[in-house]
């Protein structure tokens, strides 16, 4: 049997500080939950800022480093795996999590940004870090950062606060998101198991570079010397220039559908509906077959790549059986991605914030959700692509209502954005001031059988998010009746037909129905959550349920159900916590 490798013991890394600072309560005035929040506000969050310099004076890896010795270097007792690239980081980073935690691994997963509570970015095995153990390391941190030479920033703080938390509820495994790039980001202190890149596009260009081979080159800053490194094949320029910097830094790097034997068909069957399956073959593993578990054709390179990468961690010592990753896969669930927030109308989000992205929701919601008519909420940040995300927008929207998220100061004007797609299409658009403004205009535009998507920004979705929440948590309707409702125009509305006449359907009949609370998962390994959401899988639609008139065409739905997978028992491993410090509960560790 493969030995697994040993973490370092807890307190012994060769790079902590002779002494640590100290932390008692009385050392930092952060003294509940609210003043742990107030104090990481206080910090300079590049998520939210409309102008950044990306060099190494604002993206301070020193800075982070010694942030991180001063807490007892945490990132080096854990193992980990790192996740980089334009899209699919998220749904990426959820399978490997859940097929590892299915495994019977207490798994740390940390992710940006966050849509509604800023501790879903710090989880393990799903559950979000508690409110006083949030406090707690918030308290730890602030008397680490103030013994810098400079003030770390909001996404500095955060990460080490995960580090932190994961090292002291000693998970067997975290997988870790990249926040922005890959070179210069404060997650890229941590040494992994194996290096993920996922699918390169344009996005952040002002910052990462104008063409894919320098985004790419960036996004490959995350290989390390003899750490194993996957990517996907993509376009040769993208390829040579991550080529080269695993060259330069003696990464061995393997390329799933090269490399790695890969495939993957879109299919439908009677008990799953429409959805992707893959086939995966290395020399230790042999996946064949397995039902992609998040909707969508591009889901499938973001499941052979988390595939790729469980396997490598089987070579490196983690014991998963086969069996186990399946039924871990198939109870994936990424939040804000499909999200079906109400039923009727059906309200969908999604947070895909580039055209790739876009481009991909598009495509997917036409082969996944029948509907007549779509009405697209939008809003993005001023410094994206944005005529290239309209362009995205204009291929399945009947109609657009542009908006802003009003908590992020990078969001660009609506009328802005209204003005350049009126430009490129000659679909209706509206202007919402605030998202329940826009969800009023929009609820004015549907019918029974219309389908209401937001989209454009994660900020524009946590916020579509909580609004709804806080509405049905007040059990208030969503919105009035139609014929009780004033016509509203909106800013600047254009009122032209689009090119297959439908525009003509604004002012459409709706009421809006909260959904149930339940989440739409596979039948292969169905699990009991409590949540306020539906998430559109592709188990829940069946057989050829897709729109005839979009991509995919099919006939209607059924739904499917089955009784939920028991839950993986735990063994022990080889890797030994602190005496002081026991193993988080699901841990494999022994007690």
């Amino acid at each position: 049997m493969t030995n697994r490798p040993t973490a370092p013991k807890k307190g012994a890394s060769p790079s902590a500080p002779a002494s640590a600072p100290s932390t008692t309560a009385s050392s930092i005035d952060i003294t509940g939950y609210p003043a742990a929040l107030k104090f990481l506000n206080e910090r300079a969050d590049i998520e939210r800022m409309r102008m950044v310099r990306y060099d190494q004076r604002t993206f301070r890896l020193d800075r982070m480093r010694q942030l991180l010795e001063r807490l007892g270097n945490p990132q080096a007792q854990v193992k980990m795996v790192h996740v980089a690239g334009t899209v699919g980081k998220g749904s990426t980073v959820a399978m490997i999590a859940q097929m590892l935690q299915s495994c019977g691994y207490a798994v740390g997963q940390y992710t940006s940004p966050h849509l509604v509570d800023v501790r879903e970015r710090v989880m393990i095995n799903g559950a979000m870090i508690g409110k006083s153990e949030f406090t707690e390391l918030m308290k730890q941190v602030a008397v680490a950062a103030r013994k810098l030479d400079s003030e770390p920033t909001f996404f500095e703080i955060i990460t080490a606060l995960a580090f932190k938390y994961f090292a002291e509820q000693a998970v067997d495994v975290a997988v870790i998101e990249v926040g922005l790039g890959g070179r210069l980001d404060s997650t890229n202190t941590i040494t992994p198991e194996v290096s993920v890149i996922c699918t390169i596009d344009h996005d952040h260009n002002r910052l990462l570079g104008a063409t894919l081979p320098e985004i790419a080159r960036e996004k490959a800053g995350i290989l390390k010397k003899g750490v194993p490194g996957i990517m996907y094949e993509q376009s040769p320029e993208i390829e040579a220039a991550i080529r080269e910097i695993a060259d330069k830094v003696g990464a061995p790097l393997s390329i799933v559908n090269k490399d790695i034997e890969f495939s993957s068909r879109f299919c439908a069957t009677p008990d799953l509906g429409p959805h992707t399956r893959v086939c995966l073959f290395t020399k230790t593993s042999r996946f064949e077959h397995l039902p992609v578990p998040l909707a969508g054709e591009h889901q499938a390179i973001n499941c052979g790549l988390a595939l790729a990468a469980v396997d490598i961690l089987k070579g490196r010592g983690f014991d998963c059986p086969e069996e186990k990753l399946t039924a871990g896969l198939a109870r994936t669930v990424v939040p804000g991605r499909m999200t079906l927030l109400s039923e009727r109308p059906r309200i969908l989000v999604d947070g895909a914030h580039n055209p790739a992205a876009v481009g991909a929701l598009m495509r997917c919601v036409g082969a996944h959700v029948p509907y007549d008519s779509m009405v697209c909420i939008f809003g993005c940040c001023a410094d994206k692509d944005v005529g290239a995300l309209l362009d995205r927008v204009n291929l399945g929207a009947d109609k657009v209502v542009f908006t802003r998220a009003v908590g992020n100061p990078r969001a660009a004007d609506p009328e802005e954005l209204q003005r350049l797609f009126q430009e490129r299409s000659g679909k209706m658009s509206q202007v919402g001031r605030t998202f329940a403004h826009a969800l009023d205009l929009a609820l004015n535009a549907v019918s029974r059988e219309d389908l209401i998507v937001v989209t454009g920004s994660f900020y524009l979705v946590g916020e579509a998010m909580k609004y709804l929440h806080e509405q049905k948590e007040k059990g208030s309707e969503i919105g009035r009746e139609p014929s009780s409702r004033p016509h509203q125009s909106g800013h600047g509305a254009s009122h032209r037909p689009d090119e297959s006449g439908r525009g003509s359907r604004a002012g459409a009949k709706g009421s809006l129905k909260p959904s149930t609370n339940k989440v739409i998962e596979p039948k292969l390994a169905r699990t009991a959550r409590s949540t306020t959401h539906t998430t559109i899988h592709p188990s829940s639609l069946p057989a050829g349920s897709s729109n005839s008139s979009r991509t995919g065409g099919g006939s209607k739905p059924k739904s499917s159900h089955a009784a939920p997978a028991p839950a993986p028992k735990s063994k022990s491993t080889s890797k030994t916590p602190s005496a002081s410090r026991p193993a988080h509960p699901a841990s494999r560790r022994p007690r």
